[in-house]
C-alpha cells in the first residue's frame, strides 16, 4: 500500500549522502511524509535503486544528482540545479560525511582538504542558499547532522571530530537567526551507528550493539526527522549518547593524553 501525500506535489526535501547509510533512512522518513526527493551524492548506481526503491513504495517523484559534495563550488552547482529545475526545496538534510582516521600529520592532503569541505564549507553554503530562499517565503527546515564526536577532539580523529563539532555550533547560532523567520534548524547527534562509515575502518559492532552502544541508522533517522517537524533544536539519540555527550567533555586531559601515549604505535 503506498503511502498517503499530506504536502504538495512541488514540495520537495534534499537530502545530501542520501544514497546510503543513514541519509537513505533519512531520505525513506522523509518521503513516508509525502516528499518529493531529491537525493545527492557520488555514488550514482546506489541513488539509482534508492529512486527505484522509493518510487515504487510511496506516490513521490525522486531526483537523483551524482555529485562530489567535497568539492569547492559543490553548494552552488547544487543550488542553481534547484533554481534550474524549479524544485521548491522545503527541507534541506546536511547530511554527508567521511570518516578520516590517524594523526593529522599522517592524514592525505587531499583526504583532509575533502573532510574540511564536506563537513564544513558545503553544508555551512547550503544553508546559506537555500536558508534565504525558506526565510522569503517564510516556512522550511534545516536538519544537519554532526556527531557525537563533536564533544571529542581527540588525538587521531582530528579533522573528523572538531569539523562536526563546527556543524554543531554553526546549527545553534543559524537556528536562533533564523527562528524569527520560520524556518527551524535541528542538530542531529548521532554514536556510532552500523553503516559501512565504521566497517571500512575495521571496527566490529557485534560487542557494541550488546550494550545498545551502537543504533541501526534507521532508528537514529526517525528519531531525527520526528525532532524536525516538532522544530526541536538538537537530537540526541539513545540514553546512552545523552550520558555520553555531558561526561566526555570533563574528561581531564591528562588522562586523554595517557591512553594516547599507550595507544600510539611505535614507529
Amino acid at each position: 500500500m503506498k503511502a498517503r501525500v499530506d504536502h504538495l506535489p512541488e514540495n520537495y526535501a534534499l537530502v545530501t549522502g542520501a544514497s546510503s547509510g543513514l541519509g537513505w533512512y533519512l531520505s525513506d522518513a522523509l518521503v513516508k511524509r509525502g516528499y518529493n526527493l531529491i537525493a545527492v551524492s557520488n555514488q550514482p548506481a546506489e541513488l539509482e535503486e534508492l529512486k527505484k526503491k522509493l518510487e515504487k513504495s510511496y506516490p513521490v517523484s525522486v531526483v537523483t544528482h551524482n555529485m562530489d559534495l567535497a568539492q569547492e563550488n559543490s553548494a552552488k552547482s547544487i543550488f542553481d540545479y534547484c533554481e534550474e529545475h524549479r524544485f521548491k526545496v522545503d527541507i534541506l538534510v546536511n547530511n554527508a560525511g567521511m570518516l578520516v582516521y590517524g594523526e593529522a600529520l599522517t592524514v592525505e592532503y587531499s583526504k583532509a582538504k575533502s573532510i574540511l569541505n564536506l563537513h564544513m564549507t558545503t553544508p555551512a553554503l547550503l544553508c546559506r542558499l537555500f536558508g534565504e530562499k525558506m526565510k522569503k517565503n517564510g516556512k522550511g527546515y534545516i536538519l544537519n547532522v554532526s556527531s557525537i564526536s563533536a564533544v571529542m577532539p581527540y588525538p587521531t580523529i582530528s579533522f573528523y571530530g572538531p569539523t562536526k563539532s563546527f556543524l554543531r555550533n554553526f546549527s545553534r547560532a543559524l537556528r536562533t537567526e533564523l527562528k524569527p523567520m520560520g524556518v527551524n534548524v535541528t542538530c542531529l547527534i548521532p554514536g556510532a551507528m552500523d553503516t559501512k562509515l565504521l566497517k571500512e575502518h575495521h571496527f566490529n559492532p557485534k560487542t557494541a550493539k550488546k550494550v545498545r552502544f551502537v543504533k541501526h541508522p534507521e532508528k537514529v533517522a526517525r528519531a531525527g526527522i520526528k525532532a524536525v517537524f516538532r522544530k526541536g533544536s538538537e537530537c540526541i539519540p539513545g540514553m546512552l549518547n545523552k550520558l555520553t555527550i555531558w561526561l566526555l567533555p570533563i574528561v581531564p586531559y591528562f588522562i586523554i593524553v595517557l591512553i594516547y601515549r599507550r595507544s600510539r604505535p611505535i614507529t
